[in-house]
């Protein structure tokens, strides 16, 4: 994967402003955004998913212009082929597990009454073991599940990228070492690119081969693995 990302824009929210002014670039598969909390690393991940429009520059991912404000392009959320996986994980509390993978896939001739008869959505309950809890709603499920279920949903349309904003936050210390591996192991299985913010330095070490540190709204330093960089 390729993702190129330089942008900026001013934000004011009645007394408090911020800038925001990022550039990177990377070839690796498993980058992470690193940094205290109100860096502007979520508002980054924001801008990649169209969630955000920067007032200057341009998001490049695997070569294919996302946003490019010269060239008047800003792709809407929907055609930019990107999943993202809110902290809080978003479910919808009134549909089931088997619902909720299926919600993107509602457009087109897909019947969302009918979730399970879907391949994808057989597929990534399966990936996800979670085929037993199929009929069951967010509130009977773990903390762990409920991640699987938001995972599932953000892969079922085959992203080229997967955004995770804390992942891990909402579960306890043991949960959230367990699923840090899990997706980790995931993320190599599927070779589904992933860009991960995170203050959690334990995140940083297994997750990131790219690393770059946010700061007051820029880039402060950045790592990348040798493995990923030999030379």
């Amino acid at each position: 994967m390729s993702i190129e990302i330089r942008i900026r824009t001013h934000l004011q929210a009645e007394e408090r402003s911020f800038d925001l002014d990022i550039a990177l670039r990377t070839d690796c598969n498993r980058v992470v955004l690193y940094g205290p909390s109100g860096a502007g690393k979520s508002l980054t991940l924001q801008a990649i998913a169209g969630l955000l429009t920067p007032d200057q520059g341009l998001i490049r991912l695997k070569q294919r212009s996302l946003f490019d404000r010269d060239a008047g392009i800003c792709l809407p959320p929907q055609q930019r082929r990107v999943a993202y996986l809110f902290q809080d994980y978003a479910l919808f509390p009134h549909l089931t597990v088997a619902h909720n993978v299926a919600f993107g896939l509602r457009s087109g001739s897909f019947n969302l009454r009918r979730p399970l008869a879907h391949p994808a959505v057989q597929k990534w309950l399966t990936a996800f073991e979670l085929s037993a809890t199929a009929n069951s709603y967010p509130h009977q499920l773990s903390g762990g599940q409920r991640q699987r279920v938001a995972l599932a949903r953000a892969l079922v349309l085959e992203p080229d990228i997967l955004l995770l904003d804390e992942p891990f936050s909402a579960l306890d210390h043991s949960l959230r070492e367990r699923m840090r591996h899990e997706l980790s192991e995931l993320q190599q299985q599927l070779d589904v690119p992933m860009m991960v913010i995170t203050h959690d330095p334990a995140d940083v070490e297994l997750l990131g081969d790219a690393i770059f540190e946010i700061r007051d709204g820029r880039i402060a330093s950045s790592t990348i693995s040798p493995l990923q960089n030999p030379l």
